[in-house]
């Protein structure tokens, strides 16, 4: 089962995050600050982020991707895929029944 790791602005993270779980496209959606230092069109940036780690499904994580990029509003989100090799069973069936397939 995949986490996805997904980096947005801090205004639009808890707007996406509900999406994610109104739309039965995640179980849960965690959200940590973080400060970003990258380069962009040639110019480094320092900008406040928020990283969310969503957990979904094999089936839901397609549906996941598309929805995440037609609300994000960078023209290139950070989208990651983690495939856990280990996890607690109840966990992960928690996780399958609170995801729609």
């Amino acid at each position: 089962m995949p986490t996805v790791y997904i980096t947005a602005p801090p205004d639009a993270a808890d707007a996406l995050a509900e999406t994610l779980i109104d739309e039965q496209l995640a179980a849960c959606v965690n959200r940590l600050s973080t400060t970003s230092t990258y380069r962009w069109e040639g110019k480094i940036h320092h900008d406040d982020e928020a990283v969310l780690f969503a957990k979904t499904t094999d089936d839901a994580y397609d549906d996941l991707v598309d929805r995440v990029q037609q609300e994000h509003p960078y023209d290139v989100p950070c989208i990651e895929r983690f495939d856990e090799a280990d996890v607690l069973e109840s966990f992960a069936q928690w996780r399958a029944e609170s995801v729609q397939e």
